[in-house]
């Protein structure tokens, strides 16, 4: 219990000094803002008072920046208030700022002009950017007598919105142009003409574009809700003339305001050729008076959104020695590029334009690709990260660019230890675009710190180092810093980035050999398992030529055996001693010393003898029968002959020999 009195008490606290810092006095709103922000004072006070107006100060002290970096897991160090009365309070209280003589600060919320065209009707709204979509259909309703349910409201430059979707996460400039359509509703016989011009605006013009000076044409397709205003800052990032640079032929007459749609202009369906050039330098008064109401018609058109213009008088570049004759400097960065890539070629080449080709060699991709260069390599091969955060509103810009960033020894020493990516926050879209980037790579804490710094102390330098677990921001430097303080700073963020380097290659060189031993054993384990597999084969192998070899064998020894059988059964009989026909009696002497004696009729036919010695397995093809004297080859005489013709009568020893 006692705790949550005490919570109790620190939620009262934080919610007194919520009110006194942005002048909400309804304790539910206020109440509801905190608890959005999960009781984050800071984090509720950002979201209530815009940057803008400059009532909230940075979360970090120049002292603490320049002393030492923060990373992902570090806190802000918050400023204690000077005010008495929060001397007593907790800590929490510090968070609010101190205004001199004017104790309660009045809430300022920004207005946003929108200008709906619905058939032949303009409507124009003025809303609050914590407002949704919702309540400007909501105030049509009312205008246009047409429910909520049957409109379509387009022309959101961020794409299709929801009614919930609240205008300030849309980032909008302060004049919109939007359209409304309704393809329920039949439109009536005094609106057909209306209703042809709201079906243009759904249709797509092929515009074939012709850059004089560079002899090259461009086939560019855009909706009939683009503006003419849209149409020249496209071509201002294709051709690189800034739109009061561009002179155009073939324009109707009837286009004659740069806000308006091409559907409106008058151009040739679905195709329509044009020429564009650069504007000549003006020569007189004259002309640089018109090319100056040129440019304040398009910022009338644009509102807040000052991509090309610039106030007349003398401007920043011009006081830093940096300024042109023009009304108005081209952006270092388109609003709404499709990559970071093409962002940063931009940004390149308009930082070249402006402080000439010394410079630092900008890492041109996205910041994870900067990422994956300077961080994911070899351990040997890495190197820090340099973030350059441009802001073409500080009055620090020219100078820290011309004269420190530009410097011979800053751009060496940047060039041989690390990875420059630049970014150009100027445009609320690109800054949020930025946040966003931070927020994913380094932590909400990062992210925060950014957005706490005020124009006047932009441009900014971040050192990121890359570890293992996360990306460290070692130290930011704001852009009041000199050429030998920033060398010192770069310098000394290399020391720690030397240190842990060496250790990181330490490291990979135990790895790496541990994984060579790995290697080379497991080359040897599979060199081994690959000659046990062909000795085993090999072992196969020879069993199965062995059972071949004896199934043949034993083949033959059958067939043999079968042949033996049956010159054994169609032997003639043996005669008897006392017979009467002449008979020969012969003994046979085998390899093996045996002999073999049997009785023969003195007719019968030497085959039968080479019979009978077959059956007794001596056959014919492989042995020979020879005589002892005179020796003779018996096999060779022929087998027709009888035993008496061959001498083989009325007795005779034999031998048999194998044949060679």
């Amino acid at each position: 219990m006692a705790s949550d009195s005490g919570s109790n008490m620190d939620r009262e606290m934080i919610l007194a000094d919520f009110q006194a810092c942005t002048g909400i006095d309804n304790i539910a709103e206020a109440i509801a803002l905190l608890e959005l922000n999960n009781w984050d004072l800071v984090a509720a006070i950002n979201g209530v008072i815009p940057q803008e107006n400059g009532i909230l100060q940075s979360n970090f002290t120049s002292e603490a920046t320049q002393a030492g970096g923060f990373g992902p897991n570090s806190s802000p160090v918050v400023p204690p208030s000077s005010s008495p009365s929060s001397s007593s309070s907790s800590s929490a209280s510090a968070f609010c700022p101190v205004i001199p003589s004017r104790p309660v600060v009045e809430r300022q919320p920004r207005m946003l002009n929108f200008r709906v065209e619905y058939r032949d009707r303009n409507v124009e709204v003025v809303l609050e950017e914590s407002s949704t979509v919702g309540d400007i259909k909501q105030i049509l309703e009312t205008e246009l007598q047409i429910p909520v349910s049957k409109m379509q409201l387009k022309g959101w430059k961020t794409g299709d919105v929801t009614d919930s979707t609240v205008l300030r996460s849309l980032h909008l400039p302060k004049n919109n142009s939007l359209y409304v359509l309704t393809p329920d509703i039949v439109p009536t016989a005094s609106t057909s003409q209306t209703s042809a011009l709201q079906e243009s605006l759904n249709q797509n013009f092929l515009l074939i574009i012709s850059h004089r000076e560079a002899q090259r044409d461009y086939s560019l397709n855009f909706p009939g809700s683009k503006t003419i205003q849209e149409v020249k800052r496209n071509i201002y990032d294709l051709t690189n003339i800034p739109v009061r640079h561009q002179q155009w032929e073939g324009w109707p007459t009837t286009a004659t305001d740069d806000s308006m749609t091409l559907a409106a202009a008058g151009i040739s369906y679905p195709c329509h050729h044009l020429i564009v050039c650069r504007r000549s330098s003006p020569t007189n008064t004259r002309e640089q008076s018109e090319e100056c109401t040129d440019v304040h018609m398009v910022s009338d058109s644009e509102g807040d959104d000052f991509e090309d213009a610039s106030e007349f008088g003398v401007d920043e570049a011009e006081m830093f020695g940096m300024g042109t004759s023009s009304c108005r400097k081209s952006p270092m960065m388109p609003e709404n590029a499709e990559s970071e890539g093409d962002a940063l070629l931009q940004f390149t080449a308009e930082f070249s334009t402006r402080y000439g080709d010394c410079h630092p060699v900008f890492f041109i991709g996205s910041l994870e690709a900067a990422f994956q260069e300077a961080f994911y390599g070899k351990a040997r091969d890495r190197k820090l990260l340099a973030i350059y955060l441009h802001h073409d509103e500080s009055v620090l810009t020219n100078v820290f660019c011309s004269q420190m960033l530009c410097a011979e020894s800053i751009v060496s020493y940047l060039s041989q230890n690390f990875i420059t990516w630049a970014w150009d926050v100027t445009k609320e879209a690109n800054r949020a675009r930025l946040l966003t980037m931070c927020t994913r790579h380094f932590g909400s804490v990062v992210a925060q710190t950014i957005r706490t710094y005020k124009t006047d102390q932009f441009p900014l330098f971040l050192i990121v180092m890359g570890k293992r677990a996360s990306n460290e921001v070692l130290n930011v430097i704001q852009g009041n810093t000199t050429v030998d303080e920033l060398m010192m700073r770069l310098m000394g963020a290399m020391e720690i980035f030397t240190a842990q380097q060496q250790e990181d290659i330490r490291d990979e060189d135990e790895r790496e050999a541990r994984e060579m031993v790995k290697r080379e054993q497991d080359e040897a384990y599979r060199l081994s398992l690959e000659a046990d597999r062909k000795k085993r084969e090999a072992q196969e192998r020879e069993v199965a030529e062995q059972v071949r070899l004896e199934q043949i064998r034993k083949e033959q020894e059958e067939e043999r055996e079968a042949i033996r059988l049956s010159l054994e059964q169609a032997l003639p009989p043996e005669p008897e001693e006392e017979s009467s026909e002449p008979i020969s009696k012969l003994r046979i002497r085998t390899p093996s010393g045996e002999f073999l004696e049997r009785r023969f009729l003195g007719s019968c036919k030497l085959q039968v003898l080479f019979d009978f010695v077959a059956s007794k397995g001596y056959p014919f093809e492989e042995f020979k029968l020879l005589t002892t004297f005179p020796r003779r080859n018996v096999t060779q005489l022929d087998p027709s002959w009888t035993l008496v013709e061959a001498k083989l009568f009325p007795q005779e020893t034999l031998f048999l020999e194998a044949k060679e």
